[in-house]
């Protein structure tokens, strides 16, 4: 009987420690990835302006993609986004083939949207120049 008692004690445990995990990992998830939702060209055009320092972009649009530095040790930074949209549209697939024994028909709308950010900082390490190329197709 302790025994079995024990068994029910682990098994509760390791439910309740993979739940907690599970918990875990969504948060863990929407804190590493939100700084992409940052990432909207309004956010750079209305943010990110000359004189603010790295601190401030980071803050603002989080980590680039891509960190180079000239000669004179000028860093520019580079944020790429591409996004793939997909809308699906049809009848529904069941009461269409009760009805005539057809499938569904269904159709699907495939768009990808791009934003490249290029942020160039002085020796001061404050931002110089925003550049950026948005696009959609």
């Amino acid at each position: 009987m302790i025994q079995k008692n024990v068994s029910i004690v682990i098994i509760c445990g390791t439910l309740l420690a993979t739940l907690c995990t599970s918990c875990n990992a969504g948060r863990f998830y929407d804190e590493t990835y939100s700084e992409t939702a940052r990432l909207e060209l309004g956010n750079v055009q209305k943010e990110i302006c000359e004189g603010m320092s790295q601190d401030q972009v980071a803050m603002n649009l989080g980590s680039p993609n891509i960190v180079t530095a000239d000669k004179d040790k000028k860093e520019t930074w580079i944020y790429d986004k591409i996004a793939t949209e997909v809308r699906q549209s049809g009848s529904c697939g069941l009461i269409l083939f009760c009805q005539t024994g057809a499938d569904y028909v269904s159709r699907r709308d495939v768009s990808q949207k791009t934003l490249t950010v290029v942020i160039k900082f002085d020796a001061d390490r404050k931002v110089e120049s925003v550049s950026y190329h948005s696009s959609k197709f």
